[in-house]
């Protein structure tokens, strides 16, 4: 179910609130553009300077606006398990096709700990999870044999690894199965994460570039590494300097450009540098955006 280019979505503000009907326009766009999943509120989404309404607002009108053309991945992740329940049970509430879960940040469980935390959510709702694992964010690395003993459990499905470490998809394959669902979290490393076995990649890049992204997944999965490459040479500008700076501020500068979206952040995130702006410009010319 899931697999291909599925956008970490931003999420829209208009005078620090949220911006609805931009949103809506998003999610159709993508969905024209050829992705096949879309993933609200995750931290492309800033999920962490949004309310528990704001969070549940978000997730129901992409599931609303999605109507079933495509998977919606709900971002459900937080560092307290009872909260983490809360948005797993809304997900499956609003009929998301899954729940998205980081894995505890800042507290540094240790891997019983965050077996203990993903099997509560495991337990609390019947909607499938995808374990989001990105030490370089939580300051906590899932190891794939905690992962494996977690894929045991009926409705752990998948992960979504941004640790950037390739090794990572084959030792899964290993602890967990080959049907277990991989999906990259890094852009720059999604061609050799699916050669390895992925089926996917969740990300800042196809906010942007949703068609050129899905084409290259597409590309992948038939096993046309060769014209795989070439998409891979268009976009890796572009993956590279959406994160000069935080990725969603790149991202809502970078649809700011195509006439999709505000560039409106919240605090502590600022505008781009003016240097930052011209890296994108420059990315987005050598794809064919602009």
């Amino acid at each position: 179910m899931f697999t291909g280019s599925m956008p970490a979505l931003v999420t829209p503000f208009s005078n620090g609130e949220l911006d609805l009907d931009t949103l809506k326009h998003l999610v159709e766009w993508q969905i024209q553009q050829g992705s096949t999943g879309l993933v609200p509120v995750g931290t492309t989404g800033e999920s962490p300077t949004l309310s528990h309404e704001e969070h549940e607002i978000v997730v129901e009108q992409v599931v609303k606006t999605s109507a079933g053309q495509v998977p919606v991945i709900a971002g459900a992740g937080s560092n307290n398990t009872v909260e983490a329940i809360r948005f797993v049970r809304f997900a499956q509430k609003v009929g998301a096709d899954a729940a998205l879960v980081v894995t505890p940040y800042y507290n540094k469980p240790t891997q019983k700990g965050l077996f203990s935390h993903f099997r509560a959510l495991h337990d609390c709702a019947d909607i499938p999870i995808i374990i989001y694992n990105i030490p370089g964010r939580s300051v906590v690395d899932m190891t794939p044999a905690t992962i494996g003993e977690l894929a045991k459990l009926p409705r752990i499905v998948g992960v979504k690894d941004a640790t950037g470490d390739l090794a990572r998809v084959s030792q899964q394959r290993a602890s967990c199965g080959t049907d277990f669902c991989q999906l990259s979290g890094e852009d720059a490393t999604a061609l050799g994460f699916n050669a390895h076995g992925g089926v996917g990649c969740i990300s800042v890049s196809a906010n942007v570039a949703p068609k050129l992204c899905a084409e290259f997944q597409q590309a992948t999965l038939a096993g046309d590494y060769a014209k795989a490459l070439d998409y891979q040479d268009r976009l890796m500008p572009l993956h590279e300097a959406i994160f000069i700076e935080p990725g969603l501020v790149g991202a809502k500068y970078a649809l700011s450009k195509l006439g999709l979206c505000s560039t409106e952040v919240r605090s502590p995130l600022t505008e781009l540098d003016d240097s930052t702006k011209a890296a994108i410009d420059a990315a987005m010319i050598h794809a064919g955006l602009i």
